[in-house]
């Protein structure tokens, strides 16, 4: 494979990486501001309720695949020199679906009292069915400009310009943090609904409409509804809307079941789930963003075998995930602590939220490689197969949900969210292995057995120093638990630093010298 394609999917992976890591942060400091001000009670179940339906608008537009359905399309007339025409498709999508989306918000805002019965059926309080409606209507409008924002993304990435896109995340969540912190005082938890609002509009709107005029997009009024690439994006995209995918299943079904346990419950499955997307984000969801618009020009370019090989390099790397969990699992109370027990937050809160985290821990790997199997039929076209594989793998899950609250609460619902992730991802890089050929999937597997043969003894080693520094680190004292994660990361990397050499892990070493060498290249 060309080495250029790797030193621009380096630089590429650097920078979304960068964005999506740093994001996640700052979406743990806004769960951390959330947390301090109100803690695991009901005005913050009915704030995580009313994202449900938002989200929903969102995957039924299919907002958050645009970047994946629309960069083959515009990105097959910038190959021809057809600018013209790539700016027409997109004026269409942007026109039609967006005057859909439109009348789909209305109508949801209208109808919030009856929706919001239906997202979250076992709490029946009023107080918090009026919150959760009113924030409800005022997140949905701001799936208008996730939806233009996702065009204008799609946009900068078919040009390969990843920086401008990369702010919108940040910004987002920092106009979550300010609403919150500005107005919380006046309108409590509410403050951030508005303050997400806001962040909408600056972060993927606004910023985003002028990174890809930057690009070139040049957008006009269209009607043209018979424009044969809309009939192409709607077929390649239906399959998305009806499909249930990891994130929005995770999202919705975390929040269903969880309503049926005690107040607080959802707030602190979900506090969880923030602390998850940290460690998905730095090892999969930025490496994913960063290899498809490589894995569709190959797709193109129909060399299915070099993108196997980047597929499975890449899948490679992601194994890492697994011994990271082991150091989060043991580590889960301090973080925990250190992130959100404060004020309002409770030691029980503390205590619900770990052993949560603890069982969506287990699925780690998948959460992580699910981005970059998906995206291997996605760029060749195929939204269709694992839309169906991936549904079919959330239905056939949906009864260790119901087992999971009934017979271990949030641990349950945790454990439950990570055979549904295990489930999809097995199934579908089998299928992709059978249809694609791909005959380097052994050494993918070879790599996480040596993964989890690490990760059994570090684990063990880790609990054990842990269980005696608990005599002499004051864990309930928040230096205690800085204390407590500093030592446990040293000992972690010096212990797979041995790993590294002794199983001769050499994807180990070449992540590292891929990441230091475009820090080098920038910094000289």
């Amino acid at each position: 494979m060309a080495a250029g394609i790797y030193r621009k999917m380096g630089l590429a992976a650097l920078i979304m990486t960068a964005s999506v890591f740093l994001s996640r942060v700052l979406g743990v400091l806004r769960e951390s501001a959330i947390a301090a001000l109100g803690g695991a009670n009901t005005a913050v179940d009915a704030y995580k309720a009313a994202f449900v339906l938002p989200e929903i608008l969102n995957h039924l537009l299919a907002s958050g695949f645009l970047s994946i359905t629309f960069i083959p399309i515009v990105a097959r007339y910038l190959a021809k020199g057809d600018e013209a025409g790539g700016w027409r498709i997109a004026s269409t999508i942007l026109t039609i679906l967006g005057l859909l989306l439109t009348l789909l918000t209305v109508a949801a805002m209208g109808l919030a009292p009856h929706l919001i019965s239906l997202v979250a059926p076992g709490r029946t309080d009023p107080e918090f069915h009026a919150m959760a409606v009113r924030m409800t209507r005022i997140l949905l409008p701001a799936q208008l400009l996730f939806f233009a924002g996702g065009i204008f993304m799609a946009v900068q990435f078919a040009r390969q310009r990843f920086m401008v896109p990369a702010l919108a995340p940040l910004i987002y969540n920092l106009g979550i943090i300010g609403g919150g912190l500005l107005l919380s005082s006046r309108m409590g938890v509410e403050g951030f609904a508005w303050g997400a609002l806001a962040g909408a509009l600056v972060g993927n709107f606004l910023l985003q409409l002028l990174g890809a005029r930057h690009a070139g997009l040049r957008l006009t009024l269209s009607l043209e509804w018979r424009h044969p690439d809309l009939r192409r994006y709607i077929l390649l995209t239906l399959p998305l809307m009806l499909g249930l995918t990891m994130t929005f299943s995770t999202e919705l079904f975390s929040k269903l079941f969880g309503s049926y346990l005690p107040a607080g419950a959802i707030a602190q499955i979900d506090y969880a789930w923030r602390i998850m997307l940290v460690l998905v984000a730095f090892f999969g969801q930025a490496v994913g963003v960063a290899a498809y618009p490589f894995m569709a020009r190959l797709a193109a370019q129909n060399q299915l075998e070099e993108m196997n090989q980047l597929l499975n390099n890449t899948l490679r790397y992601l194994a890492l995930v697994v011994p990271v969990s082991a150091l989060v699992f043991v580590l889960r109370h301090e973080i925990v602590r250190v992130l959100f027990e404060r004020r309002a937050f409770l030691p029980d809160d503390t205590q619900a939220t770990a052993m949560a985290l603890s069982g969506m821990l287990v699925g780690a790997a998948a959460f992580a490689t699910q981005t970059v199997v998906n995206r291997g039929f996605y760029a060749t076209g195929n939204t269709l197969l694992p839309s169906i594989y991936g549904t079919a793998a959330v239905v056939a899950s949906l009864p260790f949900y119901w087992l999971g609250l009934t017979t271990l609460g949030v641990l349950g619902v945790g454990l439950a969210i990570s055979c549904s992730a295990l489930l999809q991802v097995m199934l579908l890089y089998t299928v992709w292995n059978r249809r694609s050929q791909n005959t380097g999937s052994r050494e993918v597997y070879i790599f996480y057995g040596k993964c989890l043969l690490v990760t059994l003894p570090l684990a063990g080693a880790l609990l054990l120093s842990h269980h005696l520094l608990l005599s002499w680190i004051d864990t309930t004292a928040f230096l205690g638990n800085l204390a407590m994660i500093a030592i446990h990361g040293v000992l972690f990397i010096l212990i797979m630093a041995m790993a590294t050499w002794a199983l001769n892990m050499e994807e180990a070493r070449t992540l590292w010298r891929r990441i230091i060498k475009p820090i080098n290249r920038t910094t000289n």
